[in-house]
């Protein structure tokens, strides 16, 4: 039994309340955590970036807004638990020492953001880093990293593979305020560095992708990591 921490993405998650992936995520993520310890790290997607932008037009501080992100992520994270079941721990870690606390109950493991300033990513980072995860799997809305955005920049370069020092690179160009949206942000890239935890980045809009690619192998998707060793599958 592997340990695995999935940041998902709330624009994946839950790209609308109308129109979710929720109900397509529950066998994925069950089939999974039948063969290895899972936590999920939700993200807050629009509707977090929705609620800060109102933030910001009342003259709210970024500091504030992004506590209103969190309560968002944290929604999100209780939709999922709720949905989950049985299958889950029943209440939203809100920091790491309790997701690891949870993690004992042997049943997913679901948590939103913890500390302003700092995204989900970086949360599921950290939380990979602190519970020792054989892989950190970010699911996102394209299928690995880029150069640049692939969709506005149709002759971006695709990295099937690369480095955590390529990783910090790429990343790094791009600034960190509240509702920051990125394939991955630099503080989490900097905690892939320095764990050497692989870190595996797939399409998530297909729900299947992220089984596929941990208990088969079937990835089209891009993999960090500073050996050349075989990551996937699990």
């Amino acid at each position: 039994m592997k340990t695995v921490v999935i940041s998902l993405g709330g624009s994946i998650l839950i790209p609308e309340l109308d129109n979710n992936r929720i109900r397509d995520y529950l066998p994925v993520l069950t089939r999974i955590a039948a063969k290895h310890r899972l936590f999920v790290v939700v993200g807050g997607g629009g509707g977090a970036r929705d609620y800060i932008g109102i933030a910001r037009s009342l003259g709210i501080d970024e500091g504030t807004a992004d506590e209103i992100g969190i309560l968002v992520t944290r929604l999100n994270a209780t939709l999922l638990i709720s949905a989950l079941g049985e299958a889950a721990y029943p209440k939203v870690a809100e920091s790491h020492s309790e997701a690891k606390k949870f993690a004992e109950s042997k049943k997913i493991v679901v948590m939103g953001g913890i500390t302003p300033g700092q995204t989900t990513d970086a949360v599921a980072a950290v939380l990979a880093e602190r519970v020792h995860a054989d892989v950190f799997v970010n699911v996102t809305s394209v299928n690995g990293i880029y150069d640049k955005d692939p969709k506005e920049f149709k002759g971006a370069k695709y990295f099937k593979t690369l480095t955590p020092s390529q990783l910090i690179g790429i990343v790094g160009k791009g600034g960190l305020v509240a509702g920051s949206h990125n394939v991955l942000d630099i503080i989490a890239a900097r905690v892939v560095e320095r764990s050497h935890i692989p870190l595996v980045v797939l399409d998530g809009t297909t729900p299947k992708n992220l089984s596929d690619a941990l208990l088969t192998g079937k990835c089209d998707c891009s993999i960090v990591s500073e050996t050349r060793k075989k990551i996937l599958p699990l």
